[in-house]
């Protein structure tokens, strides 16, 4: 998921560029959606593997959203085609009018701002197992014997590695270091992979409690569909998919399919590995973060933490880029009207202050809610706006103007209401969850 910020934004600049024609052929742009889809979502499916009741019940949801996820790169794709646009909000707002396109905004920095909590909190969560490693190996002690200390403690440590690091590579108005981290993500997820199924099969025994919570009634129906939003948080690709087909050669709908098809199912795979594996290895008592269910001193693990770490240090000044970019944008516009006239200092301003701003407030957020399904549920509930809401949208105003034949416009116009219909009720379903979550915190 993190690689979609920087495919975004190097793809666009490509394309942007009229003395670089579009270069992109059809397997470079499957490494690039594996790229943008492959990510720290991957920490939470052994999680969610168990939240659905068993690996049974978590493929077949799987395999249901598989349908939707696939039919909404294949509508992207065909909108921006019809638009001739090259990015997610400007498709949106060119099919689907003006109004459509300030929400879809909207939710696309909203989107990144919770991207950039999740992504502080995996990093903390990292950072405790960590330092228990770090304990252990010191001392010989275990883990139970570990005294708290005010200068120990990840909170503090995440403080100021937002201080240190990540605020100095996000206040600059460009970020070059994602030339040089584009593949850290994907690293980190394949990695995680192999030796999450490794681990399972070097384990002297595998005596865990695999039964669901909830076998039957109501509850087994809202524990399956619990886990969409981290089915969506995983495989969200779809705001950069539109900079890829945009960059690509060869732009039929049929070869696109082919990519998009071709492209979920080895993430599918990737996340279902994972999942199966990392459920079974730890049953009902697996973490929400995958890795702090093994051991502090698990070196294999320590080295996915270290990679998904670093990986996502070097991505949040990216996020960061991309939401505030859509801020600024609306600052300027305003300024412009009211003083006629932008200068440089003003700009250079805001641009501080935004990024003071988000990053306070996403490392506070991060802190207070610790639980990164929590996080995961919020994010993939916007998530669905992208997958769902706005691809049905795009589908059914497109069937309005173009020349199709009436069965097929139906048909269509009718897939694209099922579209949002499924869209608006991951939304709410996932909202619903979060905000009770948060009533029994407190």
């Amino acid at each position: 998921m993190e690689e979609l910020a920087r495919e975004s934004i190097s793809l666009l600049a490509r394309s942007a560029s009229h003395a670089d024609p579009p270069r992109l052929g059809s397997f470079g742009a499957v490494v690039i959606m594996l790229k943008s889809a492959l990510g720290a979502g991957l920490l939470n499916f052994p999680w969610a593997f168990q939240k659905a009741g068993g690996v049974n019940t978590a493929i077949a949801v799987e395999m249901i959203c598989l349908v939707f996820l696939i039919s909404g790169l294949v509508i992207l794709g065909y909108a921006s085609s019809v638009s001739r646009q090259n990015t997610y909000q400007d498709v949106v707002s060119e099919v689907c009018g003006r109004a459509v396109g300030q929400l879809c905004e909207v939710c696309f920095c909203f989107n990144l701002f919770m991207i950039s909590v999740a992504f502080l909190v995996v990093v903390q969560d990292q950072l405790e197992k960590l330092s228990i490693s770090l304990y252990e190996t010191v001392t010989g002690s275990s883990e139970a014997e570990m005294p708290y200390h005010w200068y120990t403690d990840q909170r503090l440590t995440l403080l100021i590695m937002c201080l240190v690091i990540i605020l100095p590579l996000s206040i600059p108005k460009e970020i070059g270091i994602q030339k040089y981290t584009s593949v850290l993500g994907t690293l980190a997820a394949t990695y995680l992979c192999v030796a999450v199924i490794v681990k399972y099969y070097l384990a002297d025994s595998h005596d865990v409690i695999l039964t669901p919570e909830h076998s039957q009634g109501v509850g087994s129906w809202a524990s399956m569909f619990s886990v969409v939003p981290t089915i969506c948080f995983g495989f969200q690709c779809h705001e950069s998919s539109i900079a890829i087909f945009s960059s690509m050669e060869n732009k039929k709908l049929l070869n696109w399919v082919v990519i998009s098809v071709v492209s979920m199912i080895f993430c599918l795979l990737i996340y279902t590995l994972t999942g199966v594996y990392g459920f079974m290895t730890f049953g009902r008592a697996v973490a929400s973060d995958i890795l702090m269910s093994y051991p502090g001193d698990d070196v294999a693990m320590i080295i996915s933490r270290l990679l998904f770490g670093f990986s996502i240090i070097t991505i949040y000044p990216i996020i960061l880029l991309l939401g505030r970019s859509v801020i600024l944008n609306l600052m300027i516009r305003v300024q412009r009207r009211r003083e006629g006239i932008v200068t440089p200092s003003f700009e250079s301003r805001c641009r501080v202050v935004l990024t003071v701003i988000w990053i306070a407030i996403t490392l506070l957020i991060a802190v207070f809610v610790p639980d990164m399904s929590e996080v995961i549920s919020v994010i993939g509930g916007i998530s669905a706006f992208f997958i769902f809401v706005f691809p049905g949208l795009c589908l059914v105003f497109l069937m309005q103007t173009e020349d199709v034949t009436p069965r097929i416009k139906v048909i269509l116009t009718v897939w694209g209401v099922i579209t949002i219909v499924v869209g608006a009720f991951i939304f709410g379903q996932s909202t619903t969850i979060a905000i009770m979550e948060l009533c029994n915190k407190f």
